[in-house]
C-alpha cells in the first residue's frame, strides 16, 4: 500500500487493484488492510473497504480450522 500511495502522490503508474487484491487474498490480508488504514490509501474503494475486512475473517477461521 506503501508503494502505490507514493506512486500515486507523484501521479505515476500505479500498482493494479487486482494485484492488490490478490496478494491479500494469498495471505497478506492483514498487513494490507493494516496498511490501508495506517496510509490512508483505497479507504474508500468498496473493494478494500469491504473486501480486506472479508478476507481478515476468511484466513483467521481457515488458520482455526487448520490448527
Amino acid at each position: 500500500m506503501l508503494m502505490d500511495k507514493g506512486k500515486a502522490v507523484r501521479n505515476v503508474w500505479r500498482i493494479p487493484e487486482w494485484f492488490l487484491l490478490t496478494i491479500a487474498l494469498l495471505g497478506g490480508s492483514l498487513g494490507s488492510l493494516l496498511g490501508m488504514y495506517l496510509f490512508r490509501h483505497k479507504t474508500k474503494k468498496q473493494a478494500f473497504a469491504l473486501g480486506l475486512p472479508a478476507m481478515v475473517c476468511l484466513h483467521l477461521i481457515l488458520f482455526f480450522f487448520m490448527f
